[in-house]
């Protein structure tokens, strides 16, 4: 059974990051609008899986948050946001897409280096999907600096926090449900507000270009 766990843990793990790269890779927002929802679906299979392994239900009304919340609610929320934006021209990113996939891989071989001693010190199943996790982290944060345009932006948070919730999932078999909870409404928050940051930044500059925003320093 420990094997069996081992193994789904890097599968959904692997699942997850894939998800991340993905959009490094396609292009349009609506490619990285279905990356995140594919990855917010990964993600709550995992944790279900992982509250059938460890025996604990809660998990799975975690799982259950994850699946409506980041599975279904946010990417329609993005689509909408997107739709609206439809015909404005995106930019190009700061990183052309062949050495975004090279740095995302050399990000995720720091991230195996950086997660050795947790590994060495954990005896958790779940311990060799940890690596998979903090690339994800990497990759994130890789995206959001990368990236021009405010929405890919906007998902690249919204992954970001995925890869704290795999991070979590993996290392302490998930928190509390009232933390997850918690988590949950500040990730809806933090949406909510960027989304009208994506309207201001429309209506003031004809552009969801975040560099516009250097403009305002003149």
């Amino acid at each position: 059974m420990p094997l069996v766990f081992s193994q789904v843990a890097v599968l959904g793990s692997s699942g997850v990051l894939l998800c991340g790269i993905i959009l490094l890779w396609r292009r349009g927002v609506p490619a990285y609008i279905s990356a995140f929802a594919w990855q917010s679906i990964v993600l709550a299979a995992l944790t279900a899986a992982v509250g059938y392994f460890c025996d604990d239900p809660q998990l799975y009304w975690v799982a259950g948050l994850l699946f409506a919340i980041k599975g279904l609610a946010i990417p329609r929320l993005l689509r909408k946001v997107a739709r609206r934006f439809e015909r404005v021209v995106e930019p190009p990113p700061y990183v052309n897409t062949a050495t975004s996939l090279v740095v995302s891989g050399l990000l995720i071989l720091l991230a195996y280096a950086a997660a050795r001693p947790l590994q060495a010190i954990a005896d958790a199943p779940t311990r060799g999907g940890m690596p998979l996790a903090m690339g994800l982290l990497f990759v994130s944060l890789f995206i959001i600096v990368s990236r021009r345009k405010a929405i890919t932006q906007v998902i690249g948070f919204l992954m970001l926090e995925n890869a704290i919730a795999l991070l979590a999932v993996l290392g302490t078999y998930g928190v509390p449900l009232i933390v997850e909870l918690g988590v949950f409404l500040d990730a809806l928050m933090g949406f909510l507000v960027m989304q009208i940051f994506l309207y201001e930044i429309h209506d003031t500059f004809s552009t969801l270009d975040a560099g516009a925003l250097n403009r305002l320093k003149h």
